[in-house]
């Protein structure tokens, strides 16, 4: 994919990340900084002063890397009436071995949280997943082996929106 592909809900999701670490993050990190300079003399060597400034240095590398993925991030627009999985649309999925239900958000890599059911579309799932229509099967390499994946719904998200 050209770009990195975000849902609407994933762009204001990671444009409130985004500027979060811009604004609170930065401070909280100036606060140490300062309270660590003032409290010891040599600043080259307070341990409290050298973790601030990487960690002053590792936010921007963060946020450098946020604001580059977002300049290139294409909005996933699915067509949700034509019965094919795409970006932004959820799913509802039959692990066929174990009968185990799941649903899914695919949402673009910028913006996965598997933990809250957002697979990302590069991920082995969502690349078995991509283009499918309800009550096909998709096979996903897992290193167990193969997972078939019976596809049961498929209903455009709030991510989408």
């Amino acid at each position: 994919m050209d770009g990195t592909v975000i849902t609407k809900a994933g762009l204001e999701r990671v444009t409130e990340t985004l500027e979060y670490l811009k604004t609170v993050a930065r401070h909280e990190i100036a606060e140490r900084l300062r309270h660590a300079i003032t409290s010891e003399a040599n600043a080259g060597e307070n341990a409290d002063y050298l973790d601030a400034r990487e960690e002053q240095a590792l936010l921007e590398r963060k946020i450098a890397q946020l604001e580059q993925r977002l300049t290139s991030a294409k909005i996933a627009e699915p067509n949700g009436g034509n019965g094919v999985i795409d970006v932004g649309e959820r799913v509802r999925l039959r692990d066929l071995e174990t009968g185990e239900r799941v649903d899914y958000e695919l949402v673009g890599s910028l913006e996965s949280d598997p933990g809250a059911g957002r697979i990302s579309a590069e991920s082995p799932v969502g690349q078995a997943l991509l283009g499918r229509r309800k009550g096909e099967v998709a096979v996903v390499d897992a290193p167990k082996g193969a997972v078939e994946l019976k596809i049961l719904e498929i209903e455009m998200s709030n991510a989408s929106t």
